[in-house]
């Protein structure tokens, strides 16, 4: 690797001398993999999604429920062979598809990986959709499923919660590329997703304007149909000093968003009130690595 450009934030550091703005090094970080139960219903299936989650991050979310492997770095560097061996691991137990979690800092090394063993089952991307379009590009034809965030459309609130005020500069255009690449949803007989993207937001307490200002780009400006997982889930994390943010949303918060949904008709997945539990955020503690 030469200077990295792989995300937006352009840092231009050599990662094969030192970390990145992400935090991380050339080699791919990994803090967990296994089968994952708590995607959306078409993604995990009856069997599980089978998860690989990468630690650094090229967001700085104040209330990111992955802390310790998204910010402190936990995890264990391992070669382009092992992760490849990784993918049939979780291919051989049974998993619906190979779902990359955080994967934008070891791009080069997870194309690496997958000439080394291409999955007989739909790669995931699963991003914070803070990505630029040339590192998309590498992607296309590998990656089947897009499951991008749309966090906020508020330079303000991305500022604040994901130190990254050109948030939605770039998810946008992002996300727009990741629909050009997989065309409209489909889904196998069982219900499951072979390819698309799927939009997740997460309302965060207090922000519902800019959330429903989130549907409105999705309703407008994406293809119709887009699939979309509007999420209850918050719960607050003690290492979010946030004003705030240090609640769940109301269920009136979440009324409001989910009206606004409606109304637009979009279509995808909601969620209870019970999804808000930490205990959905799964051990990083080196399982399958």
């Amino acid at each position: 690797m030469a200077v990295c450009t792989l995300c937006p934030r352009n840092c231009g550091v050599d990662r094969s001398a030192k970390a990145g703005y992400c935090g991380m090094g050339q080699h791919p970080r990994v803090a967990r993999a296994a089968l994952h139960f708590w995607e959306e219903p078409c993604i995990s299936g009856t069997r599980g999604s089978g998860t690989v989650f990468f630690s650094g991050c090229t967001l700085g979310c104040v209330y990111c429920q992955n802390y310790p492997i998204s910010h402190q770095g936990q995890g264990k560097e391992i070669s382009v062979a092992r992760l490849a061996d990784i993918f049939r691991m979780l291919e051989d137990q049974g998993a619906h598809n190979i779902n990359l979690v955080t994967g934008t800092p070891f791009v080069p090394a997870i194309l690496d990986a997958l000439a080394l063993h291409r999955p007989g089952i739909p790669v995931v991307w699963n991003s914070g959709g803070y990505e630029t379009v040339e590192t998309l590009r590498m992607l296309e034809g590998v990656v089947d499923i897009y499951l991008p965030d749309l966090k906020h459309v508020s330079s303000r609130l991305s500022a604040l919660c994901a130190g990254a005020p050109d948030y939605f500069a770039f998810a946008s255009a992002a996300i727009r590329e990741m629909c050009r690449q997989t065309g409209g949803a489909v889904y196998d007989e069982n219900g499951l997703m072979q390819r698309g993207t799927l939009v997740r937001h997460l309302i965060l307490p207090g922000c519902t304007l800019d959330s429903c200002r989130v549907l409105d780009f999705i309703a407008g400006q994406l293809p119709p149909g887009t699939p979309v997982s509007l999420m209850r889930q918050y719960t607050p994390e003690e290492w979010c000093t946030v004003k705030g943010l240090d609640r769940r949303i109301t269920e009136k918060e979440y009324r409001r968003v989910l009206a606004h949904f409606e109304a637009l008709g979009l279509t995808g997945y909601t969620q209870e009130k019970e999804s808000a539990e930490s205990a959905y955020t799964p051990p990083f503690d080196l399982t399958g690595v």
